[in-house]
């Protein structure tokens, strides 16, 4: 047992190299709160199988090593093409699914099998308990014999298999091989069956592991987080948003409304997986159903209490001031539908002052901060703010200002004035004499 606890306190050292150690506590605390098959589905494309291997292994030790018991689904398509060849068989595809024929069948199990046992003993080479589990989890329907010969969609999942390995602390690597029920077995597109594994045991995290890290913008570069609630209509819209990556977005839009509002979907590369996890900023894309964005002009139509709620559960210990909305005039109020995060905006000498910028510790890391920063920062050219120093959000409003400027007590950041040093001073020195509308605890 010493052994164990003494583990787990270096890998959480090790996690906390990567983020701070309060983000990494609190997402061990959140996962380890999960029943063991709500905690992740990992869904692993061949080519990660053949390129990132020992990236893979060492990620889903990680994850055992502090306790975390993630489901593995796994494709092999590339490893599929390559022995086709050999076999003298033809790729085929309709409607980019792969068509299977009665003569590739026995080549698709044993590649499946193969693959299935490579991780398997990747995993045991690293002390890391894992079981093979290659039939017996999907119950399938031919899904169009004529068109794609052996191939199936799923019609069941049987949780079984999957109970034993949770049961025993290990980790099930399980192959998108389903059977009819005269015991026929049929090929299952991965990301198909990874769904309905998602769909049947709810959980909190689904992974997608692959090469690129995560979902690219029209700069190639990865999009950190999605709130689907306000940016999926905008995202489709946009002409980088390719048939491959549409067809992702929709899947996994049509995934999260299946599941419950805690779940989210996280698009990385292996060996980023755990920084994925355990930190607020992670490693790819974070894609959430998310909360609509509502926006008012005023405090009518706020619910006080609950914003009141919010601001004093993000600043914990301190308290807001008895009299705050009584003294505070909103230039403009951004808050989620749930009261999970809020922007309040001012107006100070003809500028935007970001008065209070709050995120309930449980949505830290859920991108739905950011998703409020987005809709505020559409509507605001101009802006600027006050963070005390040390606050872990800082690096944060580095990213999005134009210029900081430190003050003994405050970081005074803005964005969008383009009018000379002088207005620049006048937002300096509104910051450090504004009155505190948060006060300490009492000690």
């Amino acid at each position: 047992m010493n052994a164990h606890i003494d583990t787990r306190q270096t890998i959480v050292r090790l996690l906390s190299a990567m983020g701070s150690a309060k983000e990494v506590q609190q997402y061990l605390r959140r996962f380890s709160q999960l029943d063991a098959r709500r905690f992740a589905v990992v869904k692993v494309g061949g080519a990660v199988l053949r390129d990132d291997l020992g990236e893979l292994a060492s990620s889903l030790t990680f994850l055992q090593r502090v306790g975390l018991t993630p489901i593995v689904v796994h494709g092999a398509g590339p490893q599929l093409d390559d022995e086709l060849v050999k076999a003298g068989i033809e790729k085929r595809t309709v409607n980019g699914l792969r068509v299977t024929p009665p003569e590739a069948l026995g080549i698709v199990r044993r590649v499946f099998h193969q693959q299935n046992l490579r991780l398997v003993d990747a995993l045991h080479a690293m002390d890391t308990r894992a079981s093979s589990v290659v039939s017996g989890v999907f119950a399938a329907d031919w899904l169009d014999r004529e068109n794609y010969g052996l191939v199936g969609r799923v019609a069941g999942v049987e949780l079984a298999p999957i109970d034993a390995s949770l049961r025993s602390g290990s980790i099930p690597i399980i192959a998108s091989l389903g059977e009819t029920e005269q015991g026929q077995i049929l090929n299952i597109n991965a990301d198909f069956a990874a769904n309905e594994l998602v769909r049947a045991l709810q959980p909190y995290k689904i992974v997608f592991l692959t090469g690129t890290g995560g979902l690219l913008d029209g700069d190639g570069k990865v999009i950190d987080s999605i709130n689907l609630s306000s940016e999926y209509e905008y995202l489709m819209a946009q002409p980088w948003v390719g048939g491959g990556m549409r067809l992702k977005l929709e899947q996994i839009a049509d995934l999260l409304g299946d599941l419950p509002l805690t779940s989210s979907v996280s698009i990385t590369r292996p060996a980023e997986l755990a920084r994925e996890l355990f930190t607020h900023k992670g490693s790819g894309t974070l894609v959430r159903r998310g909360e609509k964005v509502l926006r008012f002009d005023s405090w009518e139509g706020v619910d006080r209490n609950r914003m009141r709620a919010l601001i004093e559960s993000s600043f914990a210990p301190r308290r807001l001031v008895a009299d705050y909305f009584e003294r505070t005039r909103p230039h403009r109020v951004y808050v989620s539908e749930n009261y999970r995060a809020a922007m309040i905006l001012t107006m100070e000498d003809g500028l935007p002052y970001l008065d209070k910028f709050a995120v309930l510790d449980e949505a830290q890391g859920e991108g739905l901060g950011r998703a409020v920063w987005q809709v505020m920062r559409a509507d605001t050219t101009q802006l600027f703010w006050r963070s005390r120093l040390g606050n872990p959000v800082n690096a944060f409003y580095h990213e999005q200002s134009d210029g900081c400027f430190k003050t003994e007590r405050f970081r005074v950041f803005w964005y969008g004035l383009d009018e000379g040093f002088e207005t620049i001073a006048r937002c300096v020195g509104h910051c450090t004499q504004r009155q505190a509308t948060l006060l300490d605890a009492p000690a």
